[in-house]
């Protein structure tokens, strides 16, 4: 099913576990000029490449911002298949069994919403969803298609409970933008780590500097982060830890140095000069 099941269950959210699956998609980039750009830039992004199974992902292209982030809100912090579930009472209550509009969504009781499963910090999310996107804050899909990924990102981050980590699993396998690099994404650090063969895992500062030299397609570079994370296995990721903070002892020496110059006797004589 999922190529990315294992990262994606200690991920803050799985709901888009099952965007990434074993199936050939259409995509707005050029995905053989892509991997050869990876090939090229980076020796060892290629080796991974060559050893890997090629980059797929699935794109919900009729699914609108709205509707791709009111479901991203019910796959939050819970598994997949309790989701659905959850997910699908909450659909029951539209007046046609589909995903509630915005303004049925506003319509919607709270205690209806909580009795379908979600949570009083979901049920606001989704409200504040709706709110945003009859204001226009939240961009139907075809105005999203005109936005870069920065002004995206500055829209859907506004909504409560929407965070730059789950805008970036929508710029990638929704809308299919080819430059994303998810530098909080803990898959995407130990991937790098297993990769590039380190004991650490990178900073996102670190992470998005090595990022370069994969534009303009980060994407792509970050789905083989994610399949070499997978491909190690928990046994080994789990060992990787941030590093660690080197201790200053040269400056902790001068330190005490200077103490004890300033703690000597003032106008102590050494034995040979009162000699």
């Amino acid at each position: 099913m999922s190529q990315a099941i294992h990262y994606f269950a200690f991920c803050s959210t799985c709901y888009y576990s099952h965007l990434m699956i074993n199936r050939p998609s259409a995509l707005p980039f050029d995905l053989d000029a892509a991997t050869k750009h990876l090939i090229a830039c980076d020796p060892c992004l290629a080796e991974l490449i060559r050893n890997t199974a090629p980059f797929q992902a699935e794109m919900e292209a009729h699914q609108s911002p709205y509707e791709a982030l009111l479901e991203a809100i019910a796959y939050q912090s819970i598994s997949g298949k309790a989701a659905a579930t959850i997910f699908g009472r909450v659909k029951a209550l539209s007046d046609n069994g589909n995903i509630p509009t915005p303004h049925e969504m506003l319509k919607l009781r709270p205690q209806a919403l909580r009795k379908a499963g979600l949570s009083g910090a979901k049920v606001l999310a989704m409200k504040d969803l709706a709110q945003k996107t009859i204001e226009g804050v939240v961009p139907s899909l075809e105005e999203s298609e005109k936005l870069s990924d920065e002004e995206l990102v500055k829209r859907l981050v506004s909504v409560r409970g929407i965070g730059a980590w789950t805008v970036e699993m929508f710029l990638i396998f929704r809308l299919g933008r080819p430059d994303v690099l998810p530098i909080h994404d803990l898959g995407v650090q130990k991937g790098w780590s297993v990769a590039y063969g380190k004991k650490h895992k990178p900073s996102p500062k670190e992470l998005l500097a090595f990022g370069e030299r994969w534009r303009p397609y980060r994407t792509v570079a970050s789905w083989y982060m994610w399949r070499a994370f997978q491909r190690a296995g928990y046994a080994a990721t789990n060992k990787i830890q941030p590093k660690k903070p080197q201790r200053k002892t040269k400056s902790r020496k001068l330190i005490s140095k200077s103490k004890h110059t300033k703690t000597s006797k003032p106008g102590a004589r050494s034995k040979k000069s009162r000699a």
